[in-house]
């Protein structure tokens, strides 16, 4: 089914737009809190999915939080200067370079959901239980109709 027409798209009414304005105002929010940290909302991301062993390599990481590889070589120049993370090359493949939350990494990573969860739950603070749900199941079939194609 083909939901827009040339008589019905308005700009500031499509789904891309409303996508990246939340976006653009979550990820403002939550640097905002993130100052603390001294981290941003993306180098968060970074933080995150190594502290739960998710990701521990540049590639794996850009794949999961869909980030090029050279802002991903940005983000982990900072990370690694601010004393949150370390590279090392892999023992099994010179090639490959792992990724390892410091102590002062983790630690931030210990602090992440005490400052992250208020923004979100801020944001979501007009929503019943069964709307976010809603949500959380439309946003989710929104991200797979990309890999039906």
């Amino acid at each position: 089914m083909e939901h827009y027409t040339k008589k019905n798209f308005l700009t500031t009414q499509s789904i891309g737009y409303m996508l990246t304005k939340a976006r653009n105002m979550v990820i403002a929010d939550m640097d905002a809190a993130l100052t603390p940290l001294d981290i941003t909302s993306q180098q968060m991301g970074v933080i995150l999915w190594l502290s739960r062993g998710i990701a521990a390599t540049p590639f794996e990481m850009s794949k999961h939080l869909s980030i090029d590889t050279g802002l991903m070589t940005r983000m982990l120049d900072k990370l690694e200067a601010n004393g949150l993370l370390k590279r090392s090359r892999s023992n099994t493949d010179r090639r490959v370079v792992d990724l390892k939350l410091t102590r002062k990494g983790e630690a931030a990573a210990a602090e992440i959901p005490d400052i992250a969860l208020p923004v979100l739950n801020g944001r979501l603070r007009n929503f019943s239980k069964a709307e976010f749900e809603e949500l959380q199941r439309l946003l989710g079939k929104f991200i797979d109709a990309d890999t039906r194609r």
